[in-house]
């Protein structure tokens, strides 16, 4: 559930910031491993938008493109991803068809989990 504004509605200019509350669709078994690999696959799944903010730019625009050029995470504390957590998103440089991206994920309480940092690619029509 993206808070407002929601990052897949782009604007040229707008900030280059999101916030995310995401949880996983189900019930997660009770196995630390298995919520650390959920949550490494789902951080990298809005990073890319918050980098496109600022350009006015999105997925679904014809001929834009986009990959994940690498993906660091620094594990700080257990999580459980069926409940909900925060994903607190910046992108603090984008130019020359390249885009970093930050993540610090937060559990319900509060807490620090993890954090994450992404480098994109990102080509768009002029």
């Amino acid at each position: 559930r993206w808070c407002d504004p929601p990052g897949w509605k782009p604007h040229k200019g707008a900030e280059a910031r999101s916030m995310i509350w995401m949880r996983a669709d189900g019930e997660v078994p009770d196995d630390p491993l298995l919520h650390t690999c959920v949550l490494v696959y789902a951080s990298d799944y809005t990073l890319t938008e918050t980098v496109m903010r600022p350009h006015g730019v999105h997925w679904s625009d014809r001929g834009v493109m986009a990959a994940s050029l690498d993906h660091a995470m620094w594990f700080h504390r257990d999580i459980k991803v069926d409940d909900w957590w925060l994903y607190v998103e910046d992108s603090p440089a984008a130019e020359s068809a390249r885009g970093l991206a930050r993540g610090l994920i937060f559990d319900r309480s509060g807490g620090l989990c993890c954090s994450v940092v992404q480098e994109i690619l990102l080509r768009a029509p002029m």
